[in-house]
């Protein structure tokens, strides 16, 4: 019997306890002779979950099973999750469709699945790190869970704008820099400015393709940037943002301002 792992959603949440069917509680349910390995999860890179929509995420994994054990006795999905385990977590993501296996040798499969990590399903505390797991249930529904098996960072998606005037401007003159630093909130489904973080505000002369940091400015409560620089050359202006554990990294279009 093949067991599909799919995910609920209860009260904006994704249940990982969905995962487990009701035989897998019953009394002499055993553990698997499974083990996941080599998963690597976005091609090693962070998810970034915009304020609307839903991201595809490829998982690529090996699995190594009993000799004892036939493919058809078992069916193994890897799974993302926050907190400490898969079993008590409030909050993961398994595959919605089949996994795609290859029979490498007589015990392992090396394996593919996608995961569709849905904006709508998450809440903003729990940006951040993950961790990495699977589950391989037997032909009666047991699971049997894996849990740490490396992390995995999913954050809320960051813009970053620039504006530097006057355009043109004379050399030597005062050029004033705005800005704003915002990222996506999954629960109002908007984004919304990113308070008190430092941004750097940096400059490109024309011809150049090397981006020279002048300073360093605070974002205020609501993500605004703003300060000012002396005009010198023509070329482009940006603010950049390095980005923190929930947040990725984002760097504003540059700004062209011509000096005369």
């Amino acid at each position: 019997m093949r067991i599909r792992a799919t995910v609920a959603a209860v009260s904006g949440a994704l249940a990982l306890s969905a995962f487990v069917a009701p035989a897998a509680h019953a009394a002499g349910s055993t553990t698997l002779d499974i083990t996941f390995s080599n998963m690597t999860v976005n091609a090693g890179k962070a998810i970034v979950v915009p304020a609307t929509g839903t991201v595809k995420v490829p998982v690529t994994y090996k699995v190594t099973h009993a000799a004892s054990l036939s493919t058809s006795d078992f069916y193994a999905v890897p799974v993302i999750y926050h907190g400490t385990s898969i079993k008590t977590s409030e909050y993961g993501v398994a595959p919605d469709t089949d996994p795609t296996c290859t029979n490498t040798s007589s015990t392992v499969q090396s394996c593919k699945a996608t995961l569709n990590v849905s904006r709508a399903d998450l809440v903003n505390s729990i940006a951040g790190t993950w961790q990495k797991g699977g589950i391989a249930f037997d032909k009666d529904g047991n699971p049997t869970f894996q849990d740490a098996m490396g992390k995995v960072l999913v954050q809320r998606q960051s813009k970053l704008t620039v504006n530097a005037t006057p355009e043109p401007v004379k050399k030597g003159k005062t050029i004033t820099v705005t800005g704003s630093l915002t990222r996506a909130n999954w629960e109002s489904g908007k984004y919304a400015g990113y308070g008190s973080q430092s941004v750097k505000l940096q400059f490109r002369k024309k011809g150049s393709s090397t981006y020279t940091t002048l300073k360093t400015v605070k974002t205020s409560s609501t993500g605004a940037l703003k300060t000012t620089t002396t005009a010198t050359v023509d070329g482009y202006y940006r603010y950049s943002f390095a980005g923190t554990t929930t947040t990725p990294a984002v760097n504003a279009t540059g700004d062209y301002v011509d000096v005369q």
